[in-house]
């Protein structure tokens, strides 16, 4: 295998040496660019458009689209496009995805792909991973788009349905995957097509493609309605979950901080990693966040809940299984998750912070009783809890487009899972100048702190 590709280059070697042949036909168009007075880059655009409405393809316009985008921005914004992210940018274009390493110029190279497939007048989406960014690029490349003779959308939270028609409804239209996934899910909520805010999924570039596509493929959207339920069972369960202690194996003692490291079996060392070095009433997977009660925890736990439970059962009959449930939400909320790290207590309102990004989620609610238990742990008022009305998961909802393409500075390590799940290339784009940084071995603590 290494032979042939000494000798016929790899694929992606092979996949950068055609995108140079088109590089080098843009290059040769930008002195006729150069010569158009700023009232013809509209008329370009409507020439283009007319042009993919009859015979050609977007493959033929590239090269003329491309030029006209290079010239546009060097005239709007002063930055000319180097050939290097015009590659970026076929590759965009070809629905693969691009890495490109951080300050190569991501935002500038999607401009041209964006712009071509434009043309087409079935809209184009750009999704990014939050809403500072979706704002930032739909005025800094709208001002691009707007010489150009396009207009460019913004889809925000808090906007109304009239609203976030007129912004789908534009040329090119800039929101995070949570906006974009959530209106698909109201609009399958309606009952008429002529109230729906989305107009279809035509063409998607996905900016930090490997955070939204990878590790958040799996997180559901979900849209939840109140249920009839008394919320005064999460005010008295909470008061019965107080004082517990955490159960201690021998693998888990090095994790520990030190201030938890007491009570526990001096010859510790000498037991399996599976054995218990220190009684407790709950057992803690740290890595999955799963919480269970020990046989001791179970026994404190079914006496104190006597008095809830149906006459001559126990806690884990099936007769008593909601119970037990909100009393595993309970556990999670007291020992699991953490106050100013998994969320956050403003106004008096339990707000999820947004365990990728790390931004304030307001709106949003943990399911299945958790953010009630939550409520009722930090003394607020506890809302109704929610049934679930419509869900999809990132992984689903991004194959609705025709055609998908992202971003990244980090996407060769998961190309085979991008090939697998989305069907997406991975193409690896040169630096513009040769990288001298340095990268050091990586630095392993033993704890947190």
């Amino acid at each position: 295998m290494k032979l042939i590709q000494k000798i016929f280059g790899s694929e992606n070697d092979r996949t950068l040496k055609r995108y140079r042949r088109l590089v080098v036909c843009i290059n040769e168009l930008e002195p006729q660019m150069q010569q158009l007075q700023d009232a013809d880059f509209p008329k370009k655009t409507e020439e283009y458009q007319r042009r993919c409405k009859d015979v050609e393809t977007l493959d033929d316009l590239l090269p003329e689209a491309f030029a006209l985008v290079r010239e546009a921005a060097k005239r709007v914004i002063g930055e000319r496009h180097y050939d290097v992210q015009l590659i970026g940018g076929i590759a965009l274009h070809e629905g693969n995805i691009a890495e490109m390493q951080t300050g190569e110029g991501k935002t500038l190279a999607s401009t041209c792909p964006v712009y071509l497939n434009a043309l087409t007048g079935l809209g184009v989406h750009v999704i990014t991973p939050n809403d500072y960014l979706a704002r930032r690029d739909s005025n800094w490349m709208g001002q691009i788009y707007r010489f150009l003779g396009m207009n460019t959308g913004l889809i925000q939270h808090g906007y109304s349905d009239q609203s976030r028609r007129d912004n789908y409804g534009c040329d090119i239209t800039y929101g995070t995957n949570n906006e974009f996934g959530f209106d698909y899910l109201r609009d399958n909520m309606k009952f008429a097509l002529t109230d729906y805010v989305q107009r279809g999924f035509n063409f998607g570039v996905v900016d930090e493609v490997d955070s939204i596509l990878i590790d958040e493929a799996r997180t559901p959207l979900i849209i939840s309605g109140p249920t009839e339920d008394n919320v005064e069972k999460y005010y008295v369960i909470n008061k019965l979950v107080h004082g517990l202690s955490r159960e201690i194996r021998r693998e888990e003692v090095p994790k520990l901080p030190p201030h938890e490291q007491h009570n526990i079996d001096i010859n510790w060392q000498e037991k399996e990693d599976n054995e218990t070095v220190r009684e407790g009433d709950y057992g803690l997977d740290e890595r999955s966040r799963g919480i269970n009660l020990t046989e001791r925890g179970s026994e404190l736990m079914e006496e104190r809940v006597k008095h809830l439970l149906q006459p001559n059962t126990s806690l884990f009959d099936y007769e008593n299984m909601e119970i037990l449930h909100h009393i595993n939400q309970a556990l999670k909320a007291h020992y699991v998750f953490r106050r100013d790290v998994d969320y956050v207590v403003q106004k008096g309102q339990v707000v999820i912070v947004d365990e990728f990004t790390g931004r304030l989620m307001p709106g949003r609610r943990f399911s299945d009783g958790l953010h009630q238990a939550l409520e009722a742990k930090e003394g607020v008022r506890i809302e109704r809890e929610n049934q679930t009305l419509a869900t999809i998961t990132f992984q689903n909802y991004f194959r609705l487009y025709d055609k998908l393409s992202g971003m990244t500075g980090t996407a060769e390590t998961e190309k085979d899972e991008f090939k697998k799940i989305y069907s997406l290339g991975v193409v690896v784009i040169p630096t513009n100048r040769v990288v001298t940084r340095k990268d050091l071995p990586d630095v392993i603590f033993k704890t947190v702190q």
